[in-house]
């Protein structure tokens, strides 16, 4: 994927991530990018523990893989804010 891929990808899936945890309202533009970009990375890994595949391109698996990713990034996130 190329980095304007990563950056459309990694938008989304942090800006959805961001709404089902609740905290969209304290995160912008660039934190959703880098939340769903560090989201693929994660979702990625701990797919593949489970023996799937992580993110393959531009499509609906890898999308959701980084939303996946990106949740558990943002609970990480609060569990160490708290």
């Amino acid at each position: 994927m190329g980095i304007l891929s990563w950056i459309i990808l990694g938008g989304f899936a942090g800006w959805l991530a961001s709404l089902v945890m609740g905290v969209d309202k304290s995160m912008g533009v660039l934190l959703n990018i880098l939340t769903g970009i560090v989201g693929a990375v994660i979702g990625g890994f701990v797919y593949g523990l489970f023996g799937n595949t992580g993110v393959t391109g531009f499509n609906w698996y890898s999308f959701w893989v980084a939303v996946v990713g990106a949740i558990v990034l943002i609970g990480i996130v609060k569990v160490f804010r708290k």
